[in-house]
């Protein structure tokens, strides 16, 4: 009929309201462990690619130090026209080596610990959605 008067929602579409809702939040729970994983599957790609680089620098910065090195011995050997044994001459280069290498090294100790191997956006986004959901009740 065409005068027939709605009724006030009743338990039934209460119920899939609040399926509705469960399902949307569902949704933005997958959609947020999604961004997580794309974000660190780039973030593993950039420190792979990164890695890869620094292994090929490294190896040749080593074998470049290598032979300092020893050119570096010979040198202050023959520089001091042999009043400095070799065995001297070698401990001098390798005292400078592990001077340099320790100071290296606490740098690069420092830089690790201060890094942070999270998904930063992910968990702003994440604390944004659960603000929403507690301040839209």
């Amino acid at each position: 009929m065409a005068n027939e008067v709605h009724a006030p929602p009743d338990e039934a579409s209460m119920t899939s309201l609040l399926r509705g809702i469960i399902n949307d939040l569902g949704d933005l729970i997958r959609q947020e462990i999604r961004f997580a994983r794309t974000e660190i599957r780039s973030d593993v790609r950039k420190t792979t690619r990164s890695g890869a680089v620094l292994a090929l620098g490294v190896g040749a910065a080593g074998l470049g130090v290598g032979l300092m090195a020893l050119m570096l011995v010979f040198m202050i050997h023959e520089l001091s026209d042999k009043a400095v044994p070799l065995w001297g001459s070698f401990g001098i280069v390798a005292a400078v080596f592990l001077a340099v290498g320790a100071g290296l090294g606490f740098m690069g100790y420092k830089t690790l610990s201060n890094a942070n191997p999270l998904p930063d956006q992910t968990a702003q986004s994440v604390k944004e959605n659960v603000e929403w959901i507690v301040n839209s009740k």
